[in-house]
């Protein structure tokens, strides 16, 4: 006999305000306990030093946080200068102290080396894997890895505050970029050193920081709930963005209920994407698209074009009528 899944089958996407402390799944484990839900993932670790945006998939919409994962990230950091850590953040070992004896202008003229795109040596202490293991699993073994640089896009940095030895910066930045590496080869470039003293996360992707829900809000909305099945969960589920909030970015394709059904079953759409101009001439065709039913509006979910120039799916929900 099949054992019966536990929790609800709810769909969305939560934005948490991640308080400090916490691991990112923890925190994940305790947003899935809140909405009783059945499925829930999250898109992109946070350091238990970090605070801010951690947005939480919930059931269907876990299959698309890849998206959420690759998407730009903006970030406000405090540095602190003169300090370098074995972590690059206040989580770490001081391995080494200096007086600090540059200016606020030889700090902004040090920021322009840092903006656009850049190569980086990501930290020791990252999740990055080495022949299968995290880096910080060697670092914590007093094992130093050689890691290549790898390309990121710092879109913007810009200076919010300097009061030496402290600086303030908000950060735009592409996927892969670690903040405490920007810091430390910061502090590098300045000859003084410097790491992390604290991060906040403000938004992924085009998500605003306005639409973040604190943990203990969402705890608490639940505090006197006796029977997670048995539970009116309307004010909760009400803070939930749509199923396909991390595909929004993405072209929209409406499509017949034929197609709805093609999608859903593994074939390619028949329905041709309309066509894309961009100053009045004819774009490429995009590579993704998210597909909707033009009847009813639902979403279906990712096709993606093949060479021969068929919509075929990559990413498509489980619907009941589909079975």
């Amino acid at each position: 006999m099949a054992r019966k899944t536990r929790g609800r089958a709810i769909d969305g996407v939560i934005l948490v305000d991640k308080p400090i402390g916490e691991s990112s799944n923890r925190i994940l484990q305790q947003v899935k306990r809140v909405f009783y839900a059945q499925k829930a993932g999250h898109t992109g670790a946070l350091d238990p030093l970090a605070t801010g945006m951690l947005p939480v998939c919930l059931g269907e919409s876990t299959k698309f946080a890849q998206f959420l994962l690759d998407a730009d990230k903006a970030y406000r950091v405090v540095a602190e200068f003169g300090i370098r850590t074995n972590t690059s953040d206040a989580d770490g070992e001081v391995v080494e102290r200096k007086d600090v004896h540059v200016t606020a202008e030889q700090v902004q003229q040090a920021l322009s080396q840092f903006r656009g795109d850049i190569k980086q040596v990501p930290s020791m202490f990252s999740a990055l894997k080495h022949e299968g293991k995290p880096l910080y699993d060697y670092a914590r073994r007093g094992i130093t890895i050689e890691r290549e640089a790898r390309p990121i896009t710092i879109y913007s940095l810009e200076v919010v505050s300097i009061d030496l030895p402290f600086v303030t910066l908000d950060v735009r930045c592409s996927k892969g970029t670690y903040i405490r590496s920007l810091v430390d080869d910061l502090g590098q470039v300045l000859g003084c050193g410097a790491y992390v003293k604290s991060l906040h996360r403000t938004a992924v992707g085009d998500y605003p920081s306005a639409d973040m829900v604190p943990l203990a809000d969402l705890q608490a909305m639940v505090s006197e709930r006796d029977d997670p099945a048995d539970f009116d969960y309307a004010a909760l589920d009400a803070l939930l963005l749509p199923v396909d909030a991390p595909v929004t970015q993405l072209p929209q394709m409406l499509v017949s209920h034929e197609d709805d059904y093609a999608l859903l079953h593994g074939q390619p759409l028949n329905t041709p994407p309309e066509p894309v101009y961009e100053n009045g001439e004819l774009a490429i065709e995009p590579s993704l698209v998210r597909v909707r039913n033009k009847a009813t509006g639902q979403f279906l979910g990712v096709a993606e074009r093949r060479p021969n120039g068929e919509y075929w799916p990559k990413r498509v929900l489980t619907l009941p009528d589909a079975q």
